[in-house]
């Protein structure tokens, strides 16, 4: 198998002789250095490769993200065309428990998705959730309202909410998994937080489009037909996704993991049997089974950080528009691009914050987001409380700084807490269950609890803060994976000097 083209175009000539070339160098080496490292199988990437994956992983999930995006952005308009009975906070509460809805969803999305794609494999289980987002969404915008077809416009609305969060519940663990399964050990970090950059382009988009909408058309067009516009454009960005995602190869570490279990083992019936177990009919059960009983531990860290990451994130990039429109009163245009404003922020440092977490580690990164946000909670949204445009930005400010050290760090620390042979699943499902039960729910749990408090505007922060301990509990529990080969992957590298050096660093003679 090439070590670094894994591209579905056959790669140049050349590009092919000079991996060739290197393979047999590093093996020629560990055998001379080592009779014991006959069995070495160092990875070495190659960056052209790598960033193509990269850009199919991160532009796909910007497209899943904007579709996602889109309904949270245009809560308070779906919430008059849907469900037009009732005050405005009834509307925003059933517009936001239809929006929390498809996170129901998500961890059965995450339970089939995931072991398929440790059975499978992870390119066509990504492909296929790109297809399934893009249909769902664009079938809201084709949704007729509550005046033209009653009692079946909310009920058309959730199906089609269902099958968005099945499909999302695929998308991050695989678009995780599958950068970091491409990228070199010491680079994981960078590589990773573009994954993170996708979602942060995918909201802008949405943010971006519902604006310019809401500035050019005005509330009664919008109510109209407006609204449907962002989700209409689903289809076309579905396309783009995809062609994207089907272009590339498998990881590289997917292929080895299939190739040493699919190989001709040439022994008896029942060997023959357990070589090719992993692709009968059982296998997904199996593998569920196996995360359950013997991943347990892990899951639940997973699931820990996972929720007080999203809970941050939910409360910052999707909820934060409504606050601002809904509590304090603020034109629905001024508080997009204020958000517009912080998510550009965040974008330009994100990927610094990613090559950070590969030289210090990803334990100091994330535990200064969490700290931050238990810290800056109460502060940033005493800044937001006070109104004027200054004051708000800087609130955003705050806490746009404490998010942007989970954003640029979570999507290589999770990968790496699970062995190739379930990762996928094991994250798919871990990831999904935290999300479900806090991300998604957050803008209906922070809304319903201040009309409980009597619209303390504070609420949020408490929240954030709750939030925040857990996952400075969590990440206290983890261990630090930065700089080392994901589990049950050999070392991936980025040159063939970082092999021979990697190589002659296992092979050093001890001394007395």
């Amino acid at each position: 198998m090439p070590t670094g083209s894994t591209e579905a175009e056959p790669a140049p000539e050349q590009d092919r002789e000079a991996l060739k070339r290197h393979r047999v160098l590093f093996r020629a080496v560990a055998r001379r250095k080592n009779p014991k490292l006959r069995r070495t199988d160092i990875t070495v990437t190659d960056e052209r490769v790598v960033k193509r994956a990269v850009k199919a992983a991160a532009l796909g999930n910007a497209m899943e993200w904007f579709d996602f995006g889109i309904y949270s952005y245009l809560a308070v308009t779906i919430g008059a065309v849907f469900f037009p009975g009732g005050s405005g906070t009834t509307q925003l509460l059933s517009s936001f428990a239809t929006f929390a809805v498809a996170f129901l969803v998500r961890p059965l999305g995450g339970a089939y998705f995931g072991p398929l794609g440790d059975r499978i494999g992870r390119k066509k289980v990504l492909a296929l959730t790109m297809i399934m987002m893009a249909l769902g969404t664009l079938c809201i915008g084709l949704i007729p309202s509550y005046a033209t077809i009653g009692f079946w416009s909310p009920v058309l609305l959730i199906l089609f909410r269902l099958i968005q969060g099945f499909s999302t519940g695929g998308e991050y663990g695989g678009a995780s998994t599958f950068i970091a399964e491409y990228a070199p050990d010491k680079k994981r970090g960078f590589f990773g937080s573009f994954l993170e950059m996708g979602t942060l382009i995918g909201y802008t988009g949405a943010a971006g489009i519902v604006l310019l909408l809401n500035t050019t058309l005005g509330d009664e067009a919008m109510l109209n037909w407006g609204w449907r516009l962002p989700f209409l454009i689903a289809g076309p960005l579905g396309l783009v996704g995809l062609y994207l995602r089907v272009r590339l190869d498998e990881t590289p570490a997917f292929q080895k993991f299939e190739a040493a279990h699919t190989h001709s083992a040439g022994g008896s019936a029942v060997e023959a049997e357990a070589e090719f177990s992993h692709l009968s009919e059982n296998a997904p059960k199996k593998k569920i089974s196996e995360i359950f009983s013997q991943q347990w531990p892990t899951l639940i860290l997973c699931i820990a950080l996972v929720g007080a990451y999203n809970i941050t994130d939910y409360m910052l990039l999707s909820y934060m528009p409504t606050y601002l429109t809904d509590t304090l009163h603020y034109e629905e245009s001024h508080g997009l691009l204020i958000l517009l404003g912080t998510m550009a922020v965040l974008m330009c440092v994100l990927s610094t914050v990613g090559k950070l977490s590969d030289h210090y580690g990803r334990k100091p990164l994330l535990m200064t987001g969490m700290v931050g946000f238990f810290v800056l909670a109460i502060p940033s949204f005493l800044l937001v409380k006070q109104g004027s445009v200054p004051a708000v930005c800087a609130g955003m400010a705050l806490l746009g700084l404490s998010l942007v050290c989970l954003l640029g760090t979570m999507s290589a620390a999770l990968p790496a807490l699970f062995p190739t042979n379930v990762r996928y699943g094991s994250l798919s499902i871990g990831y999904n269950l935290a999300v479900s039960l806090f991300g998604g729910t957050t803008p209906l749990v922070i809304t319903a609890l201040m009309d409980v408090f009597d619209k303390n505007v504070m609420v949020p922060a408490y929240y954030t803060m709750g939030a925040a301990l857990v996952g400075v509990i969590a990440v206290a529990c983890m261990k630090e994976t930065a700089q080392q080969p994901l589990e049950g992957s050999p070392p991936s590298v980025a040159t063939k000097e970082e092999a021979v050096e990697l190589i002659e660093a296992q092979t050093a003679e001890p001394r007395f």
